[in-house]
């Protein structure tokens, strides 16, 4: 079970990496510029993919800690 832990942790781990940034630059998080960083913004293609991706993957993780601590 730890074995199945750890890709899945690897995966998850790349998975958060390929995701594309809300934000336009980390500047404008900075300085306030906040305009364009809560726009109504619709993922598609492969960004709706990832996004999924994620979240199964990170339930995945979740429910298998839940079981190897228990």
């Amino acid at each position: 079970m730890q074995t199945v832990l750890i890709i899945v942790s690897i995966l998850l781990i790349a998975i958060v990496l390929l995701q594309s940034g809300k934000a336009e630059s980390a500047s404008n998080v900075i300085s306030g510029g906040n305009d364009s960083l809560f726009k109504n913004r619709k993922e598609r293609g492969g960004e709706l993919v990832i996004t999924r991706l994620t979240i199964f993957l990170g339930s995945v993780f979740f429910i298998i800690c839940l079981i190897i601590g228990f």
